[in-house]
């Protein structure tokens, strides 16, 4: 087991940078006209995540750390809305997003695992 130094070495982190990949591969087939709406939104909500992580990590607390934590579970739960959005207007096929769905679900639970082990610190 590797010990973790910097936010870079938490797999939660390394999820979250996957999905504001697969986020903005996906978001480029939203009509030019989203470009300062839904596109606009579903990618800072994706990079809020690991942003978020990253900025949790780093604070002197537990408490700061689970409150960024949480931050990161909402904006999650934005990439996920957002996509179904997507798929509800026509932009993307359901199919297109059901890779980006699979990794936000998995990252949900890391984030769920990582807040409730942090959470018996307190």
């Amino acid at each position: 087991m590797s010990s973790i130094n910097h936010f870079r070495d938490l797999r939660v982190w390394q999820s979250g940078m996957d999905i504001v990949e697969s986020v903005y591969r996906l978001s480029t087939a939203f009509p030019k006209s989203e470009l300062y709406g839904l596109t606009s939104q579903v990618r800072r909500a994706a990079v809020s995540v690991p942003s978020n992580i990253a900025e949790g990590h780093t604070r002197a607390s537990t408490k700061d750390y689970l409150r960024h934590l949480s931050i990161a579970q909402g904006s999650l739960a934005e990439v996920q809305t957002q996509l179904e959005i997507a798929v509800r207007l026509g932009y993307v096929k359901d199919s297109e997003t059901i890779p980006v769905l699979g990794q936000s679900a998995s990252l949900g639970k890391q984030l769920h695992s990582l807040q409730t082990a942090l959470g018996k610190r307190l």
